[in-house]
């Protein structure tokens, strides 16, 4: 390996005797020398506590008695643990996703899984893939932000928007682009909506939130429509938003003002929590609906967003939440997953699309399965609205590549 990976501490955590050498010597072949081996969670948790290591990782088999792996997991969260996580297991695909995903929610930074037997080269891929992404080789804690500061920031416009590309898979042609609002902030810079989209739900600010990033949504619309181009602007649309009954028309006066047609707008709705009374929300859908916007059903089969959704909302568009999508084609869990809710926009006749595509397999397998629409990175990272030019002609570039694949 060319990174020097010396100074990394590691804990191994399995309760075989076998395991812990044998992952002993693959990590001191990968230069890796600095290496606590505990055989019981409470034996790692002792040492924790002593201060006799500071680990900047954590490699964890799950099934071990006294005190599981999922157990261990939880005393590293009372503990803001702030290393990365590797789990070891032989356990199946679909309980390691379940307790992938826990950790994940715990908001600890976990590199990956490996099965056992373990693959020296599979540790070393992600045991690198890591530190480089570590500027100073330990994760930082994540800053808290204050509802005070964040109405600040909403009133003194500190909020941007930026644009991630979204296209039609049989032909690469750009047809839409989703708003994704950043926090531009005085000390930290690009404060991204994972920090402070839930501060605004829990403080009464998402209302305003949302209303100034439409604003500012519309008007580059209407900017882009001036330059000649037709693609349809996507803005995300809080349940708590619906919830108001003016708010439709905020949106249709809003647009009249710009000057821009409803159809010219998506709202993609999200609901991070669930509503009281669904009355005032299906008020406001069905008026959206009735002035010709779009909707659309954002992370489709995670948290609320569900069939019971598709009943009763009258969307012409599902996306696929990413989680379903990104290597959907080596996986017979997320394939079956992905091609459940393909299927379903299919029979309802609406779009589908495909989130969080990272790579040319995602891709291609879109392609083959006959996904309408996606985004993702693999196309484009979001971006500020005067780079968009650019990488127009950086993707027309690709697209022929992209399209080469024999289905």
């Amino acid at each position: 390996m060319m990174i020097d990976l010396s100074h990394v501490r590691v804990m191994v955590l399995d309760d075989e005797p076998f395991m812990l050498k044998l992952l002993a010597r693959i990590l001191g072949n990968l230069g890796l020398h600095q290496v606590t081996l505990c055989d019981s969670g409470q034996a790692a948790l002792a040492a924790l506590d002593a201060q006799e290591m500071v680990s900047d990782l954590i490699l964890c088999d799950l099934n071990m008695p006294t005190m599981d792996g999922v157990q261990f997991v939880r005393q590293l969260v009372d503990r803001q643990y702030q290393g990365g996580l590797i789990l070891v297991s032989g356990e199946d695909d679909r309980l390691l996703q379940t307790v992938e995903k826990l950790v994940r929610a715990h908001r600890i930074t976990l590199l990956g899984s490996l099965g056992k037997p373990v693959s020296p080269d599979a540790l070393a891929t992600l045991i690198s893939q890591w530190i480089q992404l570590q500027p100073a080789h330990l994760p930082k804690a994540a800053k808290t932000y204050h509802a005070e500061d964040l109405a600040l920031a909403i009133n003194d416009s500190k909020l941007v928007n930026h644009y991630q590309p979204k296209v039609a898979v049989a032909t690469g042609q750009v047809v839409g682009v989703e708003t994704l609002v950043r926090w531009e902030h005085s000390d930290d810079g690009l404060v991204y909506p994972d920090r402070f989209i839930r501060l605004a739900e829990k403080h009464g600010l998402i209302d305003e939130l949302t209303r100034n990033v439409l604003a500012n949504a519309f008007r580059q619309t209407k900017s882009w429509r001036r330059a000649g181009l037709g693609f349809r602007v996507a803005v995300n649309v809080s349940m708590d938003c619906l919830a108001s009954l003016d708010f439709p028309d905020f949106v249709m006066d809003l647009a009249s003002t710009v000057g821009i047609a409803p159809a010219d707008i998506v709202l993609e709705i999200t609901e991070s929590r669930q509503i009281s009374d669904i009355r005032f929300v299906l008020d406001s859908l069905a008026r959206l609906s009735l002035m010709r916007f779009g909707l659309s059903i954002d992370d489709f089969g995670t948290g609320y967003s569900t069939l019971a959704q598709l009943r009763d909302i009258p969307f012409d568009e599902l996306k696929i939440d990413q989680s379903f999508v990104h290597r959907a084609w080596t996986n017979k869990t997320l394939r079956a997953l992905y091609d459940t809710s393909l299927g379903l926009a299919k029979q309802l006749d609406i779009d589908a699309v495909a989130e969080g595509v990272e790579d040319r397999q995602d891709w291609d397998f879109l392609r083959h399965t006959g996904c309408k629409l996606a985004q993702g990175y693999f196309i484009s990272r979001p971006m500020h609205f005067d780079e968009l030019p650019g990488w127009l002609e950086e993707w027309q570039e690709r697209v022929p590549d992209l399209l080469s694949t024999r289905l």
